[in-house]
């Protein structure tokens, strides 16, 4: 994977420089907020007619000016879930794709309080400037109407090119994951990454997070999975890695909010 050069689009230069473009192939990029402390990836699939942007970020920078270094071709939202790290910029475009038990909070607000949602968004000193416009206190999560609903096994056409949707829930209720077979690309969102998978919030389901790995593992046709954070591409042997955890937790009758910290090597859970 490569750093990909992007061309002058008269694009804001903040924005530019928070960002880092990385070429998985030459019509796939992860935009990265790595100067953010939990690395936040958003993917661009780029199609003969559209391309599909996969998550938005934070909202810290214009994510949309970074795209448009990379296509001019019209764009498609895909949320993989409504929180407030994969939302930030769906604002800024037409298009924006969600799964039905998610697009509520995407309407009317993520269940957790503002002032949480700030506080997370800067737990961490960032190792980047942010761009000089952004302000923690005007800043707030994306709220508006989805321009279309999500269902397990919908295909996402770009042109010579589809994504098919899986439904994954547990970290949220409406979670999804990408799946691209032609390619062998899986984008997990937050249903896999190398660190701390999240289960403990009311909103999420440990139950059901366990059975949507299973329902990953069973996937033919994955070889690069694209994660929503941190290290990538993570190798195929890591959802099985996440399979063994659950079952273990499950076995100790810990399946279940409250129970604390999990540790499995490069994958822990918190319950």
């Amino acid at each position: 994977m490569s750093a990909k050069r992007l061309r002058d689009a008269g694009s804001p230069k903040a924005a530019l420089e928070w960002f880092s473009i990385n070429e998985i192939d030459e019509t796939t990029f992860a935009i990265t907020e790595d100067g953010h402390w939990e690395h936040v990836h958003s993917y661009l699939f780029l199609g003969k007619k559209r391309a599909a942007l996969i998550d938005t970020g934070t909202g810290i920078a214009d994510i949309r000016s970074v795209v448009r270094t990379l296509t001019d071709v019209p764009i498609v939202v895909v949320t993989t879930h409504v929180h407030w790290d994969h939302i930030g910029g769906h604002g800024l475009f037409d298009q924006r794709l969600v799964h039905r038990l998610d697009a509520d909070w995407l309407r009317t607000g993520i269940p957790q309080p503002l002032e949480d949602q700030r506080a997370n968004l800067t737990l961490r000193p960032f190792t980047k400037a942010a761009p000089p416009q952004f302000s923690v206190q005007d800043w707030e999560p994306y709220r508006g109407q989805p321009t279309g609903l999500l269902e397990d096994g919908d295909l996402i056409d770009l042109g010579g090119r589809q994504l098919s949707v899986v439904h994954t829930p547990g970290h949220s209720p409406g979670h999804i994951a990408l799946h691209e077979h032609e390619r062998e690309y899986l984008v997990t969102g937050d249903a896999l990454y190398q660190g701390t998978l999240y289960a403990f919030y009311e909103s999420t389901d440990p139950t059901a997070f366990a059975r949507s790995i299973d329902k990953l593992c069973r996937l033919e046709y994955v070889t690069a999975i694209l994660p929503g954070h941190n290290d990538l591409p993570l190798a195929r042997d890591r959802l099985e890695t996440a399979q063994a955890a659950f079952r273990q937790i499950e076995r100790q009758g810990a399946l279940h909010h409250g129970s604390g910290l999990h540790e499995f090597g490069p994958i822990s859970i918190r319950l």
